[in-house]
């Protein structure tokens, strides 16, 4: 199927939208149906494709948005990316990765596995909106459990949690629990 207009105005709303778009939400935008934007999500991935291009589509957080292609960001990021104040420490870094990959997880839980106190480190993750409460654990004293959030998948260009990275044997084994 040949859509040139229809490519156009997804392409447009792409660019003019400063979050990811969600496939319904495009649709509704454009006033196209799901199938036909779709389709011209494929044909624009395949044109972007091209080393002419140094743009992409991607998917993250359930929703679409263009972004410069990753061989590009080595170049881009000091001037694009986020700037130094806003990067966060090694130790905030390691809780995260922690929380990623062992969701839902609780403080003492985290600790457990760092060997440290983690409470500036939730603070510092929970203002910024890369992880929230997701409830609580069943066990005395019913612990908060920690998970990430759709900012999380955001900063991390993942479609979803599903899209980490694997981890190595060695690393697995740190993130384990005891009893597990």
């Amino acid at each position: 199927m040949k859509l040139e207009k229809e490519l156009g105005l997804v392409e447009a709303v792409l660019l003019l939208e400063s979050e990811p778009v969600e496939l319904n939400l495009l649709a509704k935008i454009t006033e196209l149906s799901k199938e036909v934007v779709v389709e011209a999500l494929a044909q624009l991935r395949e044109e972007y494709s091209r080393p002419v291009h140094g743009l992409e589509i991607v998917e993250i957080a359930g929703g679409y948005a263009l972004s410069p292609k990753a061989e590009f960001w080595g170049q881009l990021r000091n001037r694009y990316g986020k700037k130094n104040e806003h990067r966060l420490s090694r130790a905030a870094l390691e809780t995260l990765a922690i929380i990623a990959y062992s969701q839902p997880i609780t403080r003492g839980e985290i600790e457990s596995i760092r060997g440290v106190q983690v409470d500036s480190m939730i603070r510092q993750l929970l203002d910024r909106n890369l992880i929230r409460e997701v409830g609580k654990k069943d066990v005395p004293g019913k612990p908060t459990q920690y998970g990430t959030t759709k900012d999380f998948l955001k900063v991390f260009h993942l479609s979803s949690i599903a899209d980490l990275p694997k981890l190595s044997e060695m690393d697995q084994e740190r993130f384990r629990l005891d009893g597990e």
